[in-house]
């Protein structure tokens, strides 16, 4: 890859915007700058300030053909033009200053305060203003309405009309839209002293004008970085990444989407239609999943067939998608499809009933990869263990914690590691290195935690009971009754007995409640809200049981026993674990758990 770097006047820049030279690639979305926007930036223009860098991708490489559009307000006659360069970082500036300083059309922008609503606008300059000496550039500005009038009195006053060239004149108010036009710019002057028949003083205007504003705008430059056919695509996706600060973020998808146009796949309305058979599902996890995630699965997927006949790298980081032709998507689309929806069944029965309780949204892309293969390649998650093994190395991942941030690496070893595992091989990567901690524990108090969102799940997959009703916590219970997560021995309770905050505040003292089970618990202790448990209808042994499925000893919280009804239910979660990951929890007996909760648990 080769970049040059050089100042260019901004007419040329223009100019090449008007006829087509330089286009945008298809990744690059619209969007709206509102009208203050705009202002300042014809406020920086004006003042001589830099702007910053224009990045410019010359068009023809070989290995990477994007499809292309026009830039907002560009005639649709030079959509037939063949660019000679896509414009990877300054759209936003470009398309303003070509809709203001070039084009004859009102700029489309928005207001502040409603950005869904596009208005029209042109932008003029106060001459009489701005050839005085210390004047605030700012306040010279102004834009006016489509139709190039001010009004007051909801519309009935018009304090200020533009709308014709002599207008403009008597007014002294120069439209910006000519600018970069030597055409016009001659047409406007000559007219004007025509209209003041040469009068001295507006000659002299004009003159000052001239000096200070239109001769400095016409020789402005801009910096232009100029990327060589040979840059990569995956250089161009991450070059992207870095300077697209100030507009929406660019994903690998956006930039398969306009790789995938160019062979006449809309990636995007694909995109749109896989949502569409999510929302099938009963309990949807996948109605927040990035669309790129999606790209990820297919390349560990498609890397993986490739793999067992080949031996080639099992991968999907962003080259490698980037490298994934249209045909290899368009051949195992459906499968993964499908292969998602098995991945968020099988969750679902794991106890994860909402996205916000999913630990690790990334966990899906292998699991759904997973699923895929074994729909088309002989079903090995029907033998025998296969779904217990795949349950044991999802809540490794969980309780290990070992999926945050970027897990490119870890998704396409335990892909292999899985399908390897079920087949009688040895255990994959995330099982042999996950580990958990007795005394985690006392840290999980938030759902920012995954193992915090793990111990809930593993309560709700045993369908515990409510404690005012009896019946089971199911998924539509849980969704319907709006269950969130409280305490079991009520905050108050705990403060105003000075119990330490380490031990009430964890997830030892937390588990999925009803809200209106919640309210009737209130801030009362154990043993009171036990009794309206029985006033509710529920006899000794339905309360003991609903206690228990929630992993908590009855006569400790019947007792209002704090101490002992922490350290008992710490070692019923930690038992849950134990079972849920196949493997023993390390620290149970350490000198810290022993401070703690004065013995080993």
């Amino acid at each position: 890859m080769a970049a040059q770097s050089n100042d260019k006047d901004l007419s040329e820049l223009l100019k090449k915007v008007q006829n087509g030279t330089w286009q945008l690639p298809e990744f690059q979305r619209s969007w709206v700058w509102d009208d203050t926007r705009v202002i300042k930036l014809l406020e920086s223009l004006l003042s001589g300030y830099p702007m910053g860098a224009i990045m410019n991708l010359e068009h023809g490489n070989n290995s990477i053909h994007l499809k292309y559009r026009l830039f907002t307000g560009v005639n649709a006659n030079c959509a037939s033009v063949v660019p000679e360069g896509l414009i990877l970082d300054g759209q936003q500036r470009l398309t303003t200053l070509y809709q203001a300083l070039y084009s004859r059309e009102p700029v489309k922008t928005c207001l502040p305060s409603n950005r869904d609503k596009e208005i029209g606008r042109y932008y003029y300059i106060d001459m009489r203003k701005i050839v005085k000496d210390d004047t605030d550039v700012l306040e010279c500005l102004l834009s006016i309405p489509a139709d190039k009038k001010l009004k007051e009195d909801i519309g009935r006053t018009i304090t200020l009309d533009l709308s014709d060239r002599k207008k403009e004149f008597e007014q002294f108010f120069y439209p910006v839209n000519i600018l970069y036009d030597p055409v016009e710019v001659g047409n406007w002057m000559t007219q004007y002293y025509q209209f003041h028949n040469y009068d001295p003083i507006a000659v002299k205007l004009y003159t000052d004008f001239l000096q200070k504003v239109i001769t400095p705008l016409q020789s402005y430059k801009i910096p232009v970085i100029q990327l060589t056919k040979d840059t990569s695509k995956e250089a161009v996706c991450q070059i992207f990444e870095n300077v697209n600060t100030g507009g929406v973020p660019l994903t690998v998808f956006e930039l398969a989407t306009a790789i995938y146009a160019s062979d006449g796949f809309n990636l995007r309305e694909d995109w749109s239609n896989i949502q569409k058979e999510f929302k099938s599902l009963k309990v949807n996890l996948l109605k927040k999943m990035e669309p790129h995630y999606f790209l990820m699965a297919m390349s560990l997927l498609v890397s993986y067939q490739n793999n067992l006949i080949s031996g080639s790298a099992v991968t999907c980081k962003k080259r490698d998608i980037l490298k994934m032709v249209l045909k290899d998507y368009t051949a195992n689309r459906d499968a993964l499809v499908k292969g998602f929806k098995l991945a968020n069944n099988f969750v679902v029965h794991l106890g994860i009933y909402a996205t916000r309780d999913l630990p690790y949204e990334t966990q899906l892309i292998p699991l759904a990869a997973i699923f895929a293969f074994d729909e088309t390649h002989g079903k090995l998650l029907n033998m025998p263990n296969a779904k217990e093994k795949l349950a044991h190395w999802f809540w490794c991942g969980v309780f290990g914690e070992l999926y945050g941030g970027a897990n490119e690496t870890r998704f396409a070893t335990d892909i292999v590691g899985v399908l390897s595992w079920i087949s009688n091989g040895n255990e994959p990567d995330t099982v042999v290195r996950s580990s958990f901690n007795a005394i985690r524990l006392l840290s999980l108090t938030t759902r920012n935690s995954a193992a915090y969102k793990g111990v809930m799940a593993l309560i709700l997959k045993e369908s515990p009971l409510d404690f005012m009703t009896g019946q089971k916590m199911d998924v539509a219970s849980y969704l319907n009754e709006n269950t969130d997560i409280h305490h079991i021995y009520p905050e108050v309770q705990c403060q105003n007995a000075g119990f330490p905050e380490s031990k009430w505040n964890s997830v030892i003292n937390k588990t999925p409640i009803y809200a209106s089970t919640n309210r009737s618990i209130g801030g009362r202790l154990p043993s009171e809200y036990i009794m309206t448990m029985a006033k509710k209808g529920l006899s000794a042994q339905q309360i003991d049981d609903a206690l228990v499925s929630h992993m908590i000893n009855p006569m400790l919280l019947r007792d209002d026993n704090f101490d002992s009804y922490i350290t008992d239910r710490a070692t019923r979660i930690l038992n849950c674990i134990e079972k849920a990951m196949g493997k023993v929890v390390s620290g149970r007996d350490s000198e810290d758990i022993k401070r703690e909760f004065g013995n080993a648990i």
